[in-house]
């Protein structure tokens, strides 16, 4: 199955749309946020960054979590809609390259949704903040620690999407381990590596808001593990058919 071919399908169900005007929609939240009460973000003394950042990724992440989760859903709801599963099982093809590409999609799809947000940054700062061009790789290393963290919630949601030939069932599972992770008190480090609460992290709150965080090496880990996990459940359903 080429990558090609699986946007060609999810092409049908208004996947790509749907993920346009999410990512527009979560963009206009820290632009309406700071229009309505710019008094208390302007005053504040910190770097724009970092007081868009306080005010506005929380609210910014969980409807990320939102857009993996219900995008997942779809992606693998094609294919198991009339047993297609099934028979590409019976197939002489890689269900595993299916997955990558599948993810690479998903991955695809939210890096274009943090561009689409990190420019209604930009526009903040420049607009009620006049920040200066060192803002720019600012915003990029941000927003690039951000899209890691997202990752293993990312490979996580997938191989749900995947077991469950029931749509509603990966969405209940997705929603229900967003929601326990806004619960989660973010003063436990422990907790806080539940791959659904990383992305509720910021660099600004990162250790010595060093690149080399807590969060990053448990990022990497767990996409690590995830990825074994895939390839583990692969090799029990090549077994099976």
């Amino acid at each position: 199955m080429s990558l090609l071919l699986e946007i060609k399908k999810l092409k049908r169900t208004g996947f790509f749309p749907a993920f346009l005007i999410g990512a527009i929609l979560v963009a206009c939240f820290p632009i309406i946020n700071t229009a309505v009460r710019p008094e208390n973000f302007i005053n504040q003394n910190l770097p724009a960054l970092d007081i868009l950042m306080n005010a506005n990724w929380q609210m910014i992440a969980m409807l990320n979590m939102f857009f993996l989760v219900i995008g997942s859903c779809i992606i693998y709801h094609t294919e198991f809609a009339d047993h297609a599963m099934q028979k590409m099982e019976a197939l002489p093809q890689s269900i595993g390259k299916l997955f990558i590409n599948k993810t690479l999609i998903l991955i695809g799809s939210i890096i274009f949704a943090l561009i689409i947000e990190a420019a209604s940054f930009i526009f903040c700062a420049y607009y009620w903040f006049n920040t200066d061009n060192s803002f720019l790789p600012d915003i990029l290393k941000y927003f690039g620690y951000e899209f890691i963290l997202l990752i293993p919630a990312a490979l996580l949601i997938m191989i749900i999407a995947s077991l469950c030939q029931n749509m509603w069932i990966s969405l209940g599972i997705g929603v229900i381990g967003v929601f326990i992770a806004t619960m989660l008190p973010t003063d436990n480090l422990i907790l806080s590596f539940f791959p659904f609460a990383m992305p509720f992290q910021t660099l600004n709150n990162a250790i010595d808001n060093s690149w080399i965080s807590p969060f990053l090496i448990s990022s990497g880990i767990q996409t690590i593990l995830f990825s074994i996990i895939e390839v583990c459940i692969l090799k029990v359903r090549r077994n099976i058919a």
